[in-house]
């Protein structure tokens, strides 16, 4: 992963989670921010994968977004 555009398998290999998750999240609203290359391509940047995990950070289990 050096590039500085990661498909969609290394951006979740990177977050940790599934391709599955990233295809919905992108349906359902975009709260990780993609950028579309041509008619189907899909890529993410390093820098908004990061800004979204750290605004996943919580200091209590029932602390909500």
């Amino acid at each position: 992963m050096t590039s500085s555009l990661f498909n969609t398998k290394e951006a979740a290999d990177y977050l940790g989670v599934s391709k599955a998750f990233l295809e919905r999240d992108r349906w359902a609203g975009a709260r990780i921010p993609f950028i579309k290359v041509g008619s189907r391509t899909v890529r993410y940047r390093l820098s908004d994968l990061n800004s979204y995990i750290e605004k996943q950070v919580r200091l209590s289990t029932s602390q909500v977004a």
